[in-house]
């Protein structure tokens, strides 16, 4: 996706346009296999209205135009519901402002400052090239919860099945996870107890996910554990993050129900 703030759009003069400039302080990795660096450069005459990842597309263009290798990192929505563009920023996944970094803007920054832009580091999320992670094993982790055997096709009416505002409410809010992997670049250690413990307590709340239950908690965690994801500690640095305000009760809901699934399977 194309970002429409590139370097053609600054004709512009800095009184029709406010224009900050940066020194960014970015991690450069060649692929998995080789030692990485942080390299500095300079990020003169960024819109303030720009995005983060703007930014980051003004400044590839550029390094494109100097016959220099672009800094390689994810995007893809741009409007903060994918969770593609998983970075660290100034020491913060995804970036300050509980939101993800697409959702970052350079006016947020003091003009001049240094931004030190890093990919996460997470055992499990191996880095591919400069700030591209592999998290497919979350994608592994959706995998070992498995299907529920409810019927697919049309909608059923929406009161076809009675569940409480409550409950539904409670589903809805722990359904809201976007799989970014903030919780485990934040965690110290590297715990995707709050990626799993959303999952698990979206179906366990709902009818739907009753028949396999015990099931979907003992695989997902075992998983976890299989992909090198560490344990909880509650530092709660997970739910301070989170783009998705997910409420680190989940986690304790994921901790009941596995001791459940333990004494019923």
């Amino acid at each position: 996706m194309k970002s429409s703030l590139n370097s053609s759009s600054l004709g512009q003069t800095r009184a029709e346009r406010k224009l900050l400039s940066f020194t960014l302080r970015i991690w450069r990795q060649e692929n998995s296999h080789s030692p990485g660096f942080f390299e500095q450069l300079d990020a003169k005459d960024i819109p303030a209205e720009a995005s983060f990842l703007e930014m980051l597309d003004i400044i590839n263009d550029r390094l494109i135009e100097e016959k220099k290798i672009p800094i390689a990192f994810d995007s893809d929505c741009r409007e903060g519901i994918c969770g593609t563009c998983s970075m660290v920023i100034n020491g913060i996944p995804q970036g300050p402002g509980r939101g993800a970094a697409c959702q970052v803007y350079m006016r947020s920054f003091s003009p001049g400052s240094t931004i030190t832009i890093e990919p996460y580091r997470v055992k499990a999320f191996p880095i591919l090239k400069d700030l591209v992670v592999d998290r497919s094993a979350y994608d592994r982790l959706i995998q070992a919860g498995g299907f529920i055997s409810e019927h697919t096709g049309g909608a059923a009416d929406a009161a076809t099945i009675l569940i409480s505002k409550k409950t539904a409410d409670a589903a809805m809010d722990a359904a809201a996870c976007i799989g970014c992997g903030a919780c485990a670049a934040a965690c110290p250690n590297s715990s995707a107890m709050l990626f799993v413990g959303a999952k698990v307590t979206h179906l366990s709340l709902l009818p739907q996910g009753q028949p396999e239950r015990s099931e979907r908690v003992f695989s997902m965690v075992h998983a976890m554990d299989g992909e090198g994801f560490g344990n909880c500690s509650n530092y709660y640095a997970c739910e301070a993050i989170c783009p998705a305000n997910i409420s680190a009760s989940v986690i304790a809901t994921l901790n009941r129900e596995f001791i459940k699934a333990s004494i019923t399977l």
